[in-house]
């Protein structure tokens, strides 16, 4: 019978990424993954494959946890929820040295199209997830009556990948405070009541 795995396949993919932030795509390798993890890089190499599958596997992850956040920022009106989720997706980004490896990673999502893949399903999702808040938003009544939601949640959605780069041009607090304001001023035009971007 097989070993049991003392660590899994989640926690490695974790991991990884929070390296991959730390130290950039390239310098990332099975023996410092396996440092960080606590196993040998044979090990890896037998789970994952290249560092290519690895690295495939943790933007699929990635993507997932990118799409859920929305689901786990728990509750509150619609727009509160839409809010914390894209404040919870940022949240593993907390120096400008992250976003400059985040962005080393995206050239990949961009120019491999596997890994486009993976990022257009997760652009996707986040898309529809802000477009979905917003509906119950003009619903509920937090957003005007007349508010296109499909339109609004592509000017949020790129509200959202813009402040990731200006935060780290201007380096103004943290990015889960950024980017919060630079949602609700997004926001604020089409609401029925005024409120403050924190």
């Amino acid at each position: 019978m097989p070993r049991p795995r003392t660590v899994s396949d989640e926690a490695i993919l974790d991991a990884t990424h929070d390296l991959a932030l730390r130290i950039g795509p390239a310098r990332l390798t099975f023996a410092a993954v396996a440092a960080e993890v606590g196993l040998s890089a044979a090990t890896l190499v037998q789970r994952f494959g290249t560092k290519r599958d690895l690295l495939l596997a943790v933007a699929t992850r990635g993507v997932d946890l990118w799409v859920g956040a929305a689901d786990r920022a728990g509750s509150g009106t619609p727009l509160d929820r839409l809010v914390a989720g894209l404040v919870l997706a940022v949240e593993t980004i907390r120096t400008p040295e992250q976003m400059a490896n985040s962005v080393t990673m995206l050239q990949l999502d961009l120019s491999d199209p596997d890994f486009h893949a993976q990022t257009l399903r997760g652009a996707q999702g986040v898309r529809a997830g802000i477009e979905r808040d917003l509906r119950a938003a003009v619903e509920a009544g937090e957003l005007r009556a007349d508010v296109d939601p499909v339109t609004l949640a592509t000017t949020v959605e790129t509200t959202y990948h813009g402040a990731m780069i200006s935060w780290a041009i201007h380096r103004e607090g943290s990015l889960a405070d950024w980017m919060r304001r630079q949602v609700e001023n997004a926001l604020r035009p089409y609401r029925t009541t005024d409120r403050p971007a924190g």
